[in-house]
Formats: C-alpha cells, structure tokens, sequence
C-alpha cells in the first residue's frame, strides 16, 4: 500500500459530522463510501502482508522456528503500527481521494 503525503493519525479521531457528507450530501451514503474504500485498503494489506510472510514459509520449519523469527516479527509490527483502514478510508473520502459514483443518482 502506497503511503499517503497526508499524515493519518493511529487512533481515534472525533471528526465533524457536517464534513463528511459535504461529497454527498448525505451521511449514510458517506459513511457507505468511506466503509467500502476500508474494506479495499484492508483486503489489499492483508494480502500484502502475507505475500510479504510467505516469503518466511517453509515445509520444514517447526512452531518454535517461526515464534523466534526475527524478521517475520519486525514485517508484523510494522503492519501493526500502520492506521486503520478506516482511518485511512476517511483520510481520503475528506481529501477527494476517492472515486465513487451513485447509480441511482445518475438516473434522476
């Protein structure tokens, strides 16, 4: 996952209701948006994680081997320390970083 120039923080934020419907116009269709792009970003750390983890797999390694692994270790925490892509999918809904369109809109 490509980092963003923003900084986005780690923890909870109390954000301003009336900022994240500005795009839509409405807070559900929002908050629909916002969990989607999330659902993106976790779906492509996860895998980008375990690619990164398989590369440590090995037919022969036994339960004690992997616990003491050093590196596969350091890869985890780092992706432990990376803001939730929640926190990352409202980053981006609040700086226009996000393409979504709605159909039933487009039809009126």
């Amino acid at each position: 996952m490509s980092q963003n120039n923003n900084i986005v923080p780690n923890s909870t934020v109390t954000r301003d209701l009336r900022e994240l419907d500005k795009n839509t116009d409405n807070l559900y269709e929002s908050i629909v948006v916002i969990s989607k792009r999330a659902n993106q970003i976790s779906v492509d750390m996860k895998e980008e994680l375990n690619s990164k983890l398989s590369e440590f797999a090995s037919s022969n390694d036994n339960l004690e081997e992997v616990f003491e692994n050093r590196e596969q270790i350091e890869i985890s925490k780092h992706y432990e320390r990376l803001p939730k892509p929640t926190l990352v999918a409202i980053d981006e809904f609040l700086h226009d970083k996000v393409y979504f369109r709605n159909p039933s809109k487009e039809q009126e």
